[in-house]
């Protein structure tokens, strides 16, 4: 078994994930690809996350990309979670999605919760593949339609409630994506005829397909991580890994057991520990995939700091590729307040290059940063 350490590991995730070395704005779509998306439950944080990793990015050019261009699309995704993808994209993550966690939400314990029954929730999924084009559909109309498509008139008010849950069956095949909002009110399009197009993919191989891009980006792993990550029990996750064969190995870092791609292993070996800082928004791809156990990334005593309850993932301080503390801000008329706090001391260049990512925000927000807590 390959041993490895974490200093190792953190500078190969930090440079995989464009955080050693930011891509340029023109490669923004490929940064998205490698992270395998951006979470999306608050799209100021899916911004300054592709912020962190791309020099020169505008402001507008999330909104310009999902709405204009149509190069990225916004849906639930990953652990029912909203994410951003890259459009050509989406049938891979849909399909993997659809062929490992649909089931879920035929669960006797998902319908009981949701006060719905089986025949109700294919006869939404019926009623979205139906009624949805390219042309935005709000919530309400939304509801409007599918009730009467169901022929269930109480379930237009438990479409309205909620969060979207009756809706993410429907995204995981593939048959509902987010269209540009009407006012405060978002939209929903048919994501094949508001993106001109679907690329069938093979349900078993997109599945594996998408492991070995996880791995790709937020290797080693052990098993029930990824299970995590992607929503499924370990048992599921064990047959993927098999399904890898010889693509995987295992390794050891510094005496945790995980698995790695195999032709990662070389370029894992040389990686040389640098200098990093940065500042990762709320629900960041490298917060939430990282092994939340280890010590070396974030010592227990901070973790609930971090991932906080009802699944919020704090905006963390990131040094070297751990967890050093955690920031907020707020934007006010002519700056940007910035206020760190952090676990444990830190020398004063780091705390130079906390000031100069926190600059770096208040520019992309249009704002001069001023920064708290490191005195």
């Amino acid at each position: 078994m390959i041993s490895l350490t974490w200093e190792q590991i953190n500078a190969w995730r930090m440079k995989r994930q464009y955080l050693a070395g930011r891509a340029e704005r023109k490669q923004r779509l490929e940064v998205v690809s490698r992270l395998t998306g951006l979470h999306a439950q608050l799209m100021s944080a899916a911004g300054l996350a592709l912020h962190a990793r791309v020099e020169g990015l505008q402001p507008d050019d999330v909104e310009e990309d999902l709405w204009q261009k149509r190069s990225l699309v916004k849906t639930w995704l990953m652990r029912g979670t909203l994410h951003l993808v890259r459009a050509d994209e989406l049938p891979l993550f849909s399909t993997a999605l659809n062929a490992s966690v649909a089931d879920f939400y035929r669960r006797p314990s998902w319908l009981k919760y949701h006060q719905v029954s089986a025949a109700e929730v294919e006869a939404i999924l019926d009623g979205v593949r139906e009624t949805l084009g390219e042309k935005g559909m709000t919530r309400e109309e939304l509801a409007e339609k599918l009730a009467a498509h169901a022929g269930s008139p109480r379930l237009r008010e438990l479409l309205l409630s909620g969060w979207g849950a009756l809706l993410k069956p429907a995204a995981l095949a593939g048959e509902i994506c987010f269209g540009p909002n009407q006012g405060q009110n978002v939209t929903f399009v048919h994501p094949e005829r508001w993106l001109g197009g679907w690329e069938p993919v093979d349900p078993q191989q997109a599945v594996v397909e998408v492991l070995r891009r996880y791995l790709n980006a937020y290797g080693p792993s052990s098993m029930d991580e990824f299970g995590r990550w992607w929503g499924v029990d370990p048992a599921k996750a064990k047959k993927l890994f098999k399904a890898l064969g010889d693509e995987v190995e295992a390794v050891e870092v510094e005496g945790w057991p995980a698995w790695a791609l195999a032709s990662s292993l070389e370029e894992m070996a040389a990686a040389q520990p640098g200098k990093c800082v940065r500042l990762l928004p709320f629900f960041d791809q490298y917060t939430i995939a990282v092994a939340r156990h280890s010590q070396y990334l974030l010592p227990a005593a901070y973790k609930e700091r971090v991932y906080r309850t009802q699944g919020w993932i704090a905006p963390v301080v990131l040094v070297n590729g751990r967890m050093a503390g955690v920031w907020e801000h707020e934007k006010q008329r002519t700056q940007v307040l910035v206020k760190v706090e952090l676990f444990e001391a830190v020398s004063k260049a780091v705390k130079t290059e906390i000031e100069a990512e926190a600059q770096r925000i208040g520019e992309f927000l249009g704002a001069e940063a001023q920064v708290a807590g490191l005195s």
